[in-house]
């Protein structure tokens, strides 16, 4: 029984020291010459045309819900007359 678990526990060392890794590519001074550039853009929208969508889907229901949010609070100000 010992025998078989020192067996398994070799076999599991084995195979987790010697599995192969993924390579990836360092891109980090490529990004940094891409936002160190100076073209006029602004930081967040500097990475493409994903940044660009990003950057207007989160400020649409900004701008949105700030809208909302000073209407029911001229709505709230001035209630109906009664009667």
């Amino acid at each position: 029984m010992l025998c078989n678990l020192q067996a398994l526990r070799q076999i599991a060392q084995r195979t987790i020291s010697t599995a192969s890794r993924r390579q990836f590519e360092n891109k980090v001074s490529e990004k940094q010459k891409l936002f160190q550039e100076n073209n006029g853009i602004p930081v967040h929208l500097k990475d493409g045309a994903a940044d660009a969508l990003l950057y207007r889907a989160t400020m649409v229901p900004t701008i949105g819900g700030t809208a909302y949010a000073i209407h029911q609070l001229a709505r709230a100000s001035f209630p109906k007359k009664q009667g």
